[in-house]
């Protein structure tokens, strides 16, 4: 019998994954053009003998990763021709225009550890497009790399963020998915801050799950558990805003892939759990131009210039408005609790966590500022494009100074959010009127399956139904 593996893909060590994808990451930082980046990836498929597939993702209006996987040979031959059913994603085509189309970011190219994702196979993101070419609207990677290279055309201006995101690991894989048979979650650990021996099945996930980031040039800074038990943050440095909101996608893709693998789910509910703190994506901002710093004033008021003050002014503003991009659930108002660390107050401070936006300590390089009301479960596109768009162009209220430390409240449910939101002429100016209404739309049909008042308990509908849980099966139950 021969020992001859049948099989003969993909595996890189994690060093070389790492040097692979940080100079795929420079590549797209320098703006290399997309015709050289793309006959570079294509030879490399091409010449790649031990490559079978290329997943394809893409992000659908509420903020859920898509994955289709293309075999290679295929892809090759037919990348720009790809097509899928727009009509079988929510917030996407009707389904008399079911048909859409994929064009491959070739800049946005991952390879991956063959472990955690099987060998073979590398990742790339792709944009969705209309059944001519164009940019779909509701696509909203689309809209967030336009404006932010519109800004790098218009004067060099670059935007940049780093998030960082809380989730929960819970025993048993499909926890979330299961919950409306179990009605609870159970805990890996009952540890504290910072509290996890090394070993223990919180600090193994993290652990590993760190590992793949570092492999796929996330250029990680620190990973510890979180102050609920069970609760993990694993930290990166800041980016291209565009750069940053695929790794929110990636970090939650990394990091429910690689808790399956222990039995384990990793869940990015805001509140999965009754009694301990929520979930949170606390995104870090800030602006510069020719490489220079544009929040950073060494005089100035908690040491951040008067255009990163203008930038504040302008979300404090639109606070109330733009709530429901950053907490899109029924479940993100639970977090919303100032018993629990809550930053439920349009406001901003450098030390009072219950602020919306917190100014941390900076210097030349690292001064931003801190946009701590928005969960994990948020449009990272969505949600960082509009942070940007309303900090750079949205309206000023003529009392904006007064706003810094007035008290006043985000919505405590999703209706009021929804309300809001409606209301504003910037979001439907800014996200397109059309796009902006379907995006109520969407929210409403979750929250008319949940009970209207909250309670004190997580009720099994807002599980259920949450954009990141649901499946058909449930959804057409009801």
């Amino acid at each position: 019998m021969s020992s001859t593996p049948l099989r003969d893909f993909l595996e890189i060590p994690y060093a070389q994954l790492e040097e692979l994808n940080l100079n795929a990451k420079a590549q797209r930082l320098n703006r290399v053009p997309l015709d050289t980046v793309q006959e570079e990836r294509m030879k490399y498929l091409t010449d790649e003998a031990r490559i079978k597939a290329v997943t394809v993702c893409f992000t659908d209006l509420e903020g859920r990763l898509h994955m289709l996987d293309y075999d290679k040979k295929f892809l090759l031959k037919s990348a720009d021709n790809l097509t899928f059913d727009g009509s079988s994603v929510r917030g996407f085509s009707a389904q008399r225009e079911s048909d859409l189309r994929l064009g491959i970011d070739w800049h946005a190219f991952y390879w991956l550890p063959a472990d955690v994702f099987g060998p073979g196979k590398v990742l790339v993101f792709g944009d969705v497009l209309e059944r001519n070419g164009s940019p779909y609207p509701a696509d909203m990677r689309a809209k967030l790399k336009h404006y932010s290279q519109a800004l790098y055309d218009q004067d060099g201006t670059q935007c940049n963020a780093a998030n960082e995101i809380e989730g929960f690991i819970f025993n048993g894989r499909d926890a979330e998915r299961r919950y409306y048979e179990t009605g609870q979650f159970e805990f890996v650990s009952t540890g504290g801050y910072y509290h996890s021996l090394p070993g223990d099945p919180l600090r193994l996930f993290i652990d590993t799950a760190a590992e793949v980031q570092r492999a796929m040039g996330f250029q990680n800074e620190k990973d510890h558990p979180e102050v609920a038990p069970a609760q993990f943050e694993m930290n990166y440095g800041h980016t291209e805003a565009s750069i940053a909101a695929d790794q929110v996608q990636l970090y939650k893709l990394i990091c429910r892939q690689t808790a399956a693998r222990f039995d384990m789910t990793a869940s990015f509910l805001p509140k999965p759990v009754t009694g301990v703190n929520g979930n949170g994506m606390h995104t870090n901002l800030s602006v510069s131009r020719q490489g220079k710093n544009l929040f950073w004033d060494a005089n100035g008021e908690e040491q951040i210039s008067a255009f990163a003050w203008n930038f504040v002014d302008r979300i404090l503003s639109s606070g109330e408005q733009v709530c429901l991009v950053f907490n899109s659930s029924v479940n993100s108002y639970r977090r919303l609790d100032p018993h629990f660390e809550a930053p439920n107050q349009i406001k901003v401070s450098p030390i009072d966590r219950g602020a919306m936006i917190r100014i941390p300590i900076g210097n030349e390089k690292s001064a931003r500022i801190e946009v701590r009301s928005i969960a994990p479960d948020a449009n990272p596109y969505m949600a960082i494009y509009t942070m940007l768009k309303t900090g750079l162009e949205g309206p000023l209220a003529d009392y904006s100074a007064e706003l810094r430390t007035q008290k006043r409240f985000l919505s405590d449910n999703i209706y009021d959010a929804i309300e809001k939101f409606s209301r504003s002429e910037f979001l439907k100016s800014a996200l397109g009127e059309d796009i902006a209404q379907k995006f109520a739309e969407l929210k409403m049909a979750s929250a008319e399956r949940c009970p209207k008042a909250l309670g004190t308990r997580i009720k099994r509908a807002e599980v259920m139904f949450h954009h990141e849980v649901q499946n058909q099966y449930l959804w057409s139950q009801f």
